[in-house]
Order: C-alpha cells, then sequence, then structure tokens
C-alpha cells in the first residue's frame, strides 16, 4: 500500500480547521479522511510556525531581508559587468578598425 502524500495547502487548511473549529480531532479527521495523528502533528506545526510569520526578518513573499540584499548586490553586479563588457566590445572593434 503507497502512502498519501498531502500539498502544504491541503495540511494548512486541515490544520487552522482543527485550531479554529469546535469540533474533535476525530470528527475533522472524518471530514478530510486524514488519520488524527496526522492532523495532530499537522496543527502542532502551524503553532509552532506562526511566530515566524510575524518576524521583522521575514518579508512578505517569505524571504528575509539578507536574501534580498545579496540578490540586489548580485544584479548589481551583474550590471557593472554588462556596461564594462559593452566598454570593450567597443574598445576592441576601434582597434580592429584601424
Amino acid at each position: 500500500m503507497q502512502r498519501k502524500k498531502y500539498d502544504a495547502a491541503f495540511k494548512a487548511r486541515v490544520a487552522l480547521e482543527l485550531a479554529k473549529s469546535m469540533k474533535t480531532v476525530n470528527e475533522v479527521a472524518a471530514d478530510y479522511g486524514v488519520h488524527p495523528m496526522m492532523i495532530t502533528k499537522w496543527k502542532k506545526q502551524l503553532i509552532e510556525g506562526l511566530p515566524s510569520i510575524f518576524s521583522s526578518k521575514v518579508s512578505v513573499n517569505g524571504k528575509d531581508r539578507e536574501t534580498e540584499g545579496l540578490i540586489a548586490s548580485l544584479y548589481q553586479k551583474i550590471g557593472q559587468l554588462e556596461v564594462e563588457r559593452d566598454w570593450l566590445k567597443k574598445k576592441s572593434a576601434m582597434l580592429h578598425t584601424k
């Protein structure tokens, strides 16, 4: 028998349902067709992960500020290298025409 795999959106929906509803774990498990222990585990992960949503290190799209800074500096370096390459192409073309 092959194990069922659930995507993150489904897990979040089921865990949130358990966290906010007046239903028992067994009732939610029956509604979604998932073992109660799995739902309990997902709810625990949901509750443990909630503080990180409000952390100042995480931006709206999920990337931390350090990663965004690194990406920005890499794009800046790419731009600089493109300008230098274009300048060298121009100068080398001038040398070949003389």
